[in-house]
């Protein structure tokens, strides 16, 4: 690959981004990137890193500004923008997707498209310094549209994804902590990340993915459909890891968790998994109710 390395260290994968002079993120960075990503569903990976190579222009600085003018200027390029940012919203939707933590470690600036990129990471660390964070596509007239602007409002609300988005903001790192964008900011962005990353590559596999499971897809419905899809998720961990993180407790011996791909029951199974604990309630409630009736009497 031209402009990521990748390095493996113990089940955690450190994918590494650099395009000087600049670090443009454009297509062919992001065709890279697609790659890695399906790499990254090995189950042997328990954990991924992504950060900028550190240097005079480290970060994600922004979407390729040539690229950009290239296709707005072009009718006959400018009708296939739709496509082009559907496609990196899909391949965005895939690092998500992954039962597995990816932590973005900010060691640079992270502007429009390359910090729409670090929106798809589950963890985001900045870092000290003169590094500037945004999404400033409406001051360049167009707007985020690698699915910047559904991800600010769920991460921070809508009244702050508005004032964001519409101004056009960029900030410091530190001012990015205070409205809740990144996680924590600290001296060495990357040094974080792999730390985070190779505590959470310790836990078990299937409790970390389908946890990270429940919460994105809880976030996107309604509270009794969430409690659902958890109920869903915490079924099939009490039915597998949970076992088996149990034989830590024993002596001289460790816990041993299968580096296997998750597999989550369709959401069609659920009436049949909730049946018999629906069917309990019901008799615990008739039961409740006749020592009610019995006590009243």
């Amino acid at each position: 690959m031209e402009f990521w390395t990748s390095e493996r260290r113990g089940a955690v994968e450190i994918a590494t981004f650099s395009n000087p002079p600049r670090n443009y993120i454009g297509k062919p960075q992001l065709d890279e990137l697609s790659q890695l990503v399906a790499q990254w569903r090995d189950p042997s990976i328990r954990a991924v890193v992504i950060q900028s190579r550190t240097g005079e222009n480290s970060g994600f600085t922004q979407y390729s500004v040539e690229e950009l003018y290239g296709m707005a200027s072009d009718p006959g390029l400018s009708r296939y923008a739709g496509a082009v940012v559907r496609g990196y919203k899909a391949m965005f939707d895939d690092m998500m997707a992954l039962p597995k933590v990816v932590i973005a470690a900010m060691n640079g600036d992270a502007l429009g498209g390359g910090f729409e990129l670090t929106l798809a990471c589950d963890l985001r660390i900045g870092q000290h310094g003169d590094f500037r964070y945004g999404n400033p596509e409406v001051r360049a007239g167009v707007m985020p549209g690698a699915g910047g602007t559904q991800r600010i409002s769920r991460l921070v609300g809508l009244a702050r994804a508005l004032d964001w988005v519409l101004r056009g903001r960029i900030v410091p790192p530190q001012v990015a902590l205070q409205l809740g964008l990144v996680h924590e900011v600290v001296d060495d962005a990357p040094a974080r990340a792999l730390e985070l990353a190779e505590e959470i590559a310790m836990l078990p596999p299937m409790s970390v993915a389908n946890a990270k499971r429940a919460l994105y897809l809880g976030a996107d419905t309604n509270l009794q459909a969430a409690y659902e899809i958890e109920n869903m998720n915490w079924t099939e961990v009490m039915q597998s890891d949970r076992r088996e993180g149990r034989a830590q407790d024993l002596p001289r011996r460790r816990p041993r968790f299968p580096p296997r791909l998750v597999r989550v029951r369709e959401l069609e199974e659920l009436p049949r998994l909730l049946r018999p604990l629906r069917n309990h309630d019901a008799t615990r409630n008739l039961q409740t109710g006749r020592s009610t009736r019995r006590n009243r009497d």
